[in-house]
């Protein structure tokens, strides 16, 4: 368990500040959150960032074609074909690698339906997300790191005594 202890304290401080600041600012907070899932559940670091991040943007692209469809006719056969359709886009979409992230695809579009379509808002909160996924891990393993350090019972070599005699 101590070992999750630097990524725990990171997303703890994170999270905190992005709640704050999202909210102060009138950002969405919440897709925010689902964006950060994302990064950590294709793998974190940059294949994390990169598989996360392009699945979730492809998502909100392909959530965005069907509220032009809606636009034209909002029957709820013309949603449902919509969504049928874009379902299967974002399962074969995944044969490129950069797509890879199914889930992450369809959190996308998810995330462009539950903000009530706000295409700016969700493409904003989605590039915060995937930053903050990012800065989380990097600041986590610096502050695992120097609580393995802390705890391992190496310590640094002393220097000599102040007013010790100097060594021969």
């Amino acid at each position: 368990m101590k070992s999750l202890l630097g990524i725990g304290v990171s997303v703890g401080l994170l999270a905190g500040a992005w709640t704050w600041v999202s909210v102060e600012a009138g950002l969405i907070t919440w897709i925010a959150f689902v964006a950060w899932a994302c990064f950590f559940a294709a793998g974190g670091g940059t294949e994390g960032l990169r598989k996360g991040l392009a699945a979730n943007l492809a998502g909100l692209a392909w959530g965005y074609v069907i509220s032009l469809v809606l636009e034209l006719d909002s029957a709820t056969w013309v949603l449902a074909l919509s969504v049928t359709v874009v379902g299967f886009i974002l399962c074969v979409e995944s044969a490129w690698s950069v797509l890879s992230f199914i889930p992450g695809a369809f959190a996308g579009t998810a995330v462009f339906f539950g903000s009530a379509f706000d295409l700016t808002g969700s493409l904003v909160a989605i590039l915060a997300g995937a930053a903050l996924g990012l800065v989380s891990a990097l600041l986590g393993a610096r502050i695992q790191a120097a609580v393995d350090h802390r705890g391992s019972g190496v310590r640094p070599a002393a220097g000599p005594t102040p007013g010790a005699p100097a060594p021969a």
